[in-house]
């Protein structure tokens, strides 16, 4: 039987500057070992949040910088690293958006190319059309199986409005689901938890769900309250409106219990 373990979601305020980004994704990792996790999520777009034609051009730089600073600090503190997304070099000048699994040794284990764009017309104004500079993915996501963390499933940020991905994930064994996020605060403060907790019940899974939080650029603002939510759909852990961290206990007998006592998953018709 597995043991009981810590897993941390990070909250950041990524920016256009790559440096900064990865110093403050050091410190928050740094933090979350200290305070004993050994599974830590981040954000989508941690390495880099900024105007999306800047994005495409500087995609080369980005992803091997922050590749390379994953696999420093996996390494550096022996932990798993679930990575939200990141730009790396498609065609045409645009990128996918990648997550990936970093191993304690600071091997990429799975990774997956965001799949539903967000391109969406909100009623604050804002208009977003992710799918100029980002090209979606063509696979369904990996479910990543280590035998001390569990079966954990990717996605990305906009997948959570797409049941039918983590339906997915939870057929081919996923236990947790990893759902990095850059929420815009007019649709987060909607449905942002009520849309993690969902994927939490019906799937009776885990959900680890970092997040970007505050202002990043003029006119582009994320809700934060990344968080850790328990099979029975319990929130475990928010961090609220800052950057920070949420962090709470991954126990395999909760799972386990949970799925005893609500089998839905054996009971699925179609």
């Amino acid at each position: 039987m597995r043991h009981s373990y810590l897993a941390a979601a990070l909250q950041m305020t990524s920016g256009p500057d790559v440096e900064q980004n990865l110093n403050q994704l050091t410190d928050l990792v740094e933090l979350a070992c200290r305070r004993g996790a050994i599974l830590i999520g981040l954000p989508e777009n941690f390495a880099f949040m900024g105007d999306e034609q800047q994005k495409a051009t500087q995609a080369p730089y980005i992803a091997t910088a922050a590749e390379r600073c994953l696999r420093t600090l996996a390494q550096r503190f022996q932990v798993t690293i679930l990575a939200g997304g990141m730009p790396v070099p498609a065609d045409n000048h645009r990128v996918y958006n990648r997550a990936l699994v970093m191993t304690p040794e600071g091997e990429i284990a799975v990774a997956y190319d965001k799949v539903h764009l967000f391109d969406v017309n909100l009623p604050d104004g804002n208009t977003y059309q992710e799918s100029r500079t980002v090209v979606a993915g063509a696979q369904l996501p990996p479910v990543y199986h280590q035998p001390d963390l569990g079966a954990i499933g990717l996605s990305i940020c906009y997948d959570v409005r797409f049941p039918e991905l983590y339906r997915h994930l939870a057929k081919v064994g996923a236990e947790i689901l990893f759902i990095p996020a850059a929420f815009t605060a007019y649709t987060g403060k909607d449905h942002w938890q009520v849309l993690l907790q969902a994927r939490a019940i019906e799937n009776t899974c885990y959900v680890l769900a970092p997040a970007q939080v505050g202002w990043h650029y003029p006119r582009r603002q994320t809700h934060g309250h990344a968080m850790i939510v328990d099979p029975w759909g319990v929130v475990l852990a928010d961090a609220g409106d800052q950057p920070g961290l949420a962090m709470a206990e991954i126990n395999p007998e909760r799972l386990a219990q949970v799925r005893r006592q609500m089998p839905s998953l054996q009971h699925r018709v179609f």
